[in-house]
């Protein structure tokens, strides 16, 4: 089981958000955002923040990082290691399944994930066998488009969906994340997409806009 940060609310729990830092970063890196919500007071969400495995990367000359995945080129359409993604994708099934045995129910859970993070977000999220609350993916693109098809579960075929970009981001390019955001609705999911003047980060327009989407899909 992927050692996690976990915040959990003012009383018990009913919900949960299973939140994906970025390539090199960790858990830790979007704990100041949970303030940021705004969520009521008496909230029943709990945040779970997992650390990524420590793997070399290939397009950063091997160094060992956090990373849920290699990436083996710097071809975009071709860049992540997909026995790299599939793996990060069990380990967060385990997190769903953990979350789930201590009584969350599956379809009050939210998976967030920044950039690669946001790969396994949508990864996960589009193949898991129970229905959830949504996707938040932020600055991120779609991997393994080419078996979504076959291997995209009923349950959240029409699960919300919230996709973010910046316009400026010369790390994960606005065309691939339109690209990724059409191709999910060329599959049928409905797509909350927003765009901010922003390189590969995160602003606060941005935090607003993916705190209302968490307030509607776990009411």
């Amino acid at each position: 089981m992927l050692e996690c940060i976990t915040l959990e609310p003012p009383g018990s729990a009913d919900a949960c958000v299973l939140w994906m830092h970025g390539l090199g970063a960790d858990g830790s890196d979007f704990v100041p955002i949970v303030p940021e919500l705004g969520l009521p007071a008496d909230h029943g969400v709990r945040f779970v923040f997992p650390h990524a495995p420590m793997r070399p990367v290939t397009i950063n000359g091997g160094y060992v990082m956090r990373a849920w995945y290699d990436i083996v080129s710097p071809d975009l359409e071709h860049r992540a290691d997909e026995a790299g993604v599939r793996a990060s994708q069990h380990e967060i099934e385990a997190l769903i399944d953990a979350q789930t045995a201590a009584g969350i129910a599956s379809r009050r859970i939210v998976l967030a994930g920044f950039s690669q993070g946001g790969v396994i977000a949508l990864q996960t999220g589009l193949r898991h066998s129970s229905r959830l609350a949504g996707v938040i993916a932020l600055s991120t693109y779609l991997a393994c488009a080419s078996s979504l098809g076959a291997e995209a579960t009923s349950a959240n075929r029409d699960l919300p969906i919230f996709m973010a970009h910046g316009t400026l981001d010369p790390v994960v390019p606005l065309a691939l994340g339109r690209l990724s955001r059409a191709r999910l609705e060329t599959h049928g999911y409905r797509v909350e997409w927003h765009e901010y003047g922003m390189p590969h980060s995160v602003c606060a327009e941005e935090i607003a806009d993916l705190a209302a989407f968490i307030r509607t899909v776990l009411p």
